[in-house]
Parts: structure tokens; sequence; C-alpha cells
């Protein structure tokens, strides 16, 4: 069985002939004339995470085959000419601070399928009204330097953090409720981490620059920012800038599954789009089935095949609040009023630590506030493939409550034109998505819950269940990957990296 030469992947998003269309043979780039009649594994869902569950599972001799419902594969890693010819735009995630120092994708020859990483000067600028801003720089030194009379704190908060980084993230990107490697490094994290971020940015901070940052990052949780553990989340964040950084895809994000796709295609993997899961009975002959898919959605396929308890909590698993998206063609950069801004990957817009405390806390109330939490990513400052000559794109969003209908265009674009007078003037196109709109192009974001499930309550620990298994079903031969299991929502790929592991181990079921 050969295989053909491979195609240019620069723009392998917008072209659909790369995956059968269901109705033929399964293949990607394969031309083969052999069908298999069954295959060691099933993946469902072609996101990062299924395409890491389905490398993991091919490098380990497995005979893996992909189904992916959309025309184009990726999930949340695509990248499309949403508004107008040569703008390209990423139609979900578009900044990676788990990416660049995710331990899947990490090793895997990535780079020679295609993905490159590429780093702002800045990782992240979150402004303030009088110009000044908090500033998340590569260097911890630098980033205390500029907080001033917050930069000893900040650096005996984070010091211990980033320098352990690597041993943290095998605590973060992993099941919750298992004995940890490293517990001494794990207690430093905790010990702050478990606080509440108001009650950080309140009393351990006294400059609003410091407060600002952490409370942005803080609010990546969906969560009131009087919770305990939202401190612990924004840390998790902040901690990789220090390291790996928070990079982008050269191409954009569908360069990531390109790679992924590419890596599998070298393992003997396929994929085959345009093919929809509705029941188990829609799989071909397999042995175990792993769905990166919403833990409610496998709940529904799987039916009887999973224990009812099982089903039951899959089924009931809280929903997150949901995103209001934005994607903007400019007529030229964004102008920000703190310099610092013009050279950062993220830009978080809010105000003070209290405005975003409060707009956090109006969403998960159910209300839309006037102000919201605005996300920023401005990718074409660095990679010149996003924009023609001269021109950008902006990338952002707000959280809503799950499911709203509320046209949040104004309010988000009040928000920038607050820190970059003049930006109105500059678009020329944009792209709206509401919670229904992201539900409709992914399942996996019902009511525009991009994160797999609130965080609420125990939902940091019970993904998707309160189990040492959280990937196993109670069916040796169904699995779950998606972001409803640990560490969560974010490319890193290591939700399908757990997962397959726990196959590969035999985990109980």
């Amino acid at each position: 069985m050969g295989f053909t030469p491979k195609p240019d992947l620069t723009l392998y998003q917008e072209r659909r002939d790369l995956c059968d269309n269901g109705a033929g043979r399964a293949h990607w780039w394969r031309d083969g004339a052999d069908v298999r009649e069954r295959w060691d594994v099933v993946v469902v869902g072609s996101g990062p995470n299924g395409l890491a569950a389905a490398v993991t599972l091919a490098a380990a001799g497995r005979s893996v085959l992909v189904l992916e419902g959309n025309a184009t594969p990726g999930g949340g890693t695509r990248t499309e000419a949403l508004t107008l010819p040569g703008f390209r735009h990423d139609v979900c995630s578009a900044v990676h601070p788990l990416g660049g120092g995710s331990p899947a994708f990490s090793r895997w020859p990535l780079e020679r399928h295609g993905l490159r990483w590429l780093h702002h000067d800045i990782p992240l600028v979150h402004p303030l009204d009088d110009g000044r801003a908090g500033v998340l720089r590569h260097s911890l030194d630098e980033t205390a330097a500029g907080l001033g009379a917050d930069g000893d704190a900040y650096r005996a908060m984070m010091g211990p953090l980033s320098d352990n980084w690597p041993k943290l993230a095998d605590a973060f990107l992993g099941p919750m409720l298992r004995v940890p490697r490293h517990p001494v490094v794990l207690a430093r994290l905790g010990l702050a981490g478990i606080t509440p971020a108001t009650m950080v940015s309140d009393r351990y901070f006294a400059t609003p620059e410091a407060g600002a940052l952490l409370a942005g990052n803080a609010a990546h949780s969906f969560l009131p920012l009087n919770r305990p553990l939202t401190t612990a989340l924004a840390l998790a964040l902040m901690a990789p800038a220090h390291q790996s950084g928070w990079p982008i895809a050269a191409g954009g994000s569908a360069a990531i599954s390109a790679a992924l796709l590419g890596y599998l295609h070298e393992l003997g993997g396929e994929i085959r789009c345009d093919t929809t899961v509705r029941t188990l009975g829609d799989l071909p002959p397999h042995d175990v089935a792993i769905f990166d898919t919403d833990a409610a959605a496998l709940a529904a396929i799987a039916g009887a095949a999973i224990p009812r308890r099982v089903r039951r909590s899959f089924a009931g698993r809280r929903r997150g609040p949901g995103v209001f998206k934005v994607d903007w063609a400019l007529d030229g950069p964004v102008p920000w009023t703190n310099p610092d801004a013009h050279l950062a990957s993220t830009v978080h817009l809010g105000g003070t630590a209290a405005e975003i405390a409060a707009a956090e806390a109006e969403v998960v109330r159910g209300r839309n506030p006037a102000r919201p939490f605005v996300l920023a990513a401005q990718p074409a400052t660095v990679d010149p493939t996003r924009a023609p000559a001269g021109k950008a794109v902006l990338w952002g969003y707000c959280h809503v409550p799950n499911g709203s209908t509320e046209d949040r265009t104004d309010a988000i674009e009040a928000q920038i034109e607050r820190f970059a007078p003049g930006f109105r003037d500059l678009i020329l196109a944009r792209a709206v998505r509401s919670p229904h709109d992201l539900a409709a192009d992914n399942p996996n974001h019902p009511g525009g819950d991009i994160t797999g499930g609130s965080l609420a309550g125990l939902g940091l620990i019970a993904r998707p269940r309160l189990t040492p298994h959280p990937y196993a079903t109670g069916n040796p031969g169904i699995w779950l990957c998606s972001a409803s299991t640990p560490p969560g929502a974010g490319v890193h790929g290591m939700c399908g990296w757990n997962a397959a592991q726990a196959v590969l181990a035999g985990t109980p079921a």
C-alpha cells in the first residue's frame, strides 16, 4: 500500500478534497486500494486531543482511523478566510500558552510536518485607562521590574512556579485525583493557588497593574474571581510565559492540526471527514473507540453501552459560560495607547481587577455586563501570512451566559476603542460568531462553552466525573479524550495523550 506525496499544507484547511467525503474509502493522502475491514482504534473527532490520541496509538503500532464530522479537520485548530480575501483568521484557538511546551507535542516531530511556533516580543499586556499596563514578559525579572512596588511580591509568588514549571506541568496536565509525582513543588502552588484571585489582587499586590494582570489570567477560568483556586488557574497560565512562552502557530492554528495529521499519516493512520457519528452503529468494526466529543454527546452516542451511572454523570455535566467571538480585518495595526500592547501576542481588556471581577460575576449570574472582559489576539504582528501587507487581523471574544442570544459586537468594540482610540476607523470587515454559531460549527461547544464544562464546584477535579480514571467510561472499548477530561481546555493535546496512555496501560474502565 503506497502513499502519494504530501500536498502543500499551507492552505489545507480551505481544501475539502483532503478528506474523503464519507461515501468512499476512508483515506487521507492515501492512494491504496485496500479497505481495512477492522481497526484497532477509531477516534471520533479531529480536534487536537483526538489527533493526539490517534498519533499516540498509531506510534504504538495500532491501526487508527479518525472520523470527523466537518468537511475540514482540526476542530478548534482551524484557520479560515472569515472576512476578506487575504485575511486569515483562527476559527477558535489562536494563542497557545500550553501548546509550545506541551509534553505531547514536544515528543513528536511536528516541525518536520510544518509546525513552526512564533513568539511575540511580549506574551501579554493588560492596559489600564491611564496608559499604564500590567505586562507579562518572557523574563520573570523584567516582568517583576515593570510592576514597580509589586516586583518583589511577583517574584516571590511566581519564581518557584516558573523555575519548576516542567514538574508542575505534570500535575496540571494530567488527572487531578492521583498521587502527585512532585508533591513539594505542587504544595508551593497550592498555598497561593487555593486563594481566590480577588483576595490576591486586593491584599497581596499594591499596584493596579499587578492586580489586573492576575485577574485577567484568572478570568480564563470562566468563574467568579472570588472562588477558591482561581489564582491557581491564573498562575498556571502565567508560569509558562516565563518558560516556553505564549506562541502562535505560523500560518494559523490549522498548522497544528496539519502537523499532527502529517505525522499520523506517516505512522499509517487515516482520517475520514464529513462523517457524522450519532450512534455506535455508525462506527466501522473496531476494538477501541476514543471520543474527542463533549461528555454529554458521548453519553447520547453510547447509550446503554456504558453504565447508567456514568451516562447520567456525563449527561448531567454542568455547562460553563459561553463566548461571543468577533474577527476583524483591519486597515492597519490596532492603535493601542500603551506602547507595549503593540508588541503583545495577547491583550486583556477590562480595566482594573475589580472591574474584571464584577464583569465575570455578572456573566455567571446570567447577565451580560455593560463592559465585558475582552480577550484579544493580534497574530499578524509576527506572522505576515495572516493579512495583506500593511493590513492586520484581530481576534477577540468576551464571556457571555451559556446560550446567550445578545449581540455583543458593540460592547466588545467599545472595550477595544477604550484602550485603542480610532480602532473602529480601521475596520474593513468583521465576522461575528454567537454562542449558537460556535455550537453549530463545533458540537464540542454547546451554548458557546469552549471549556468542556464548568469548573465551578468540583468541576476542576471531577472532569467529567469524580474518578481516578477520568478517560474511562466503564466500557473497556469506549474512552473519552476531549476537553471534558483533564487537563481541560486549550490546545495542548494532553487530554488525548493521557487517554491513549490509559488505553495502552490497560487502565481499569
